[in-house]
């Protein structure tokens, strides 16, 4: 336990910036899930729908710090390019 009032306001902000990023990071892995169950399903026009929302969401979550911005690069990456074998399966 703190024993100084700056180490107390300390571990209130900590607890409330944990919460927030939480949060965040739970937000952003429902989003890919949500997207990814609509790619394994086979639902194109779901999947369509849903890519900008969770790029939206990723791009999001690197400005709070949530994730890396390279690590967003990749999950966007390979997000669309998910979408686009879908694409060429069902043409």
């Amino acid at each position: 336990m703190p024993n100084h009032k700056s180490a107390e306001k300390r571990m209130r902000q900590n607890e409330k910036r944990r919460r927030i990023n939480r949060s965040n990071r739970s937000r952003l892995r429902t989003a890919i899930k949500k997207f990814r169950a609509a790619l394994t399903s086979g639902d194109y026009q779901a999947a369509q729908q849903l890519l900008p929302q969770t790029i939206s969401i990723i791009d999001k979550s690197v400005q709070k710090g949530v994730i890396h911005r390279n690590a967003a690069a990749r999950y966007k990456s390979r997000l669309t390019s998910r979408l686009n074998q879908l694409t060429q399966a069902s043409a």
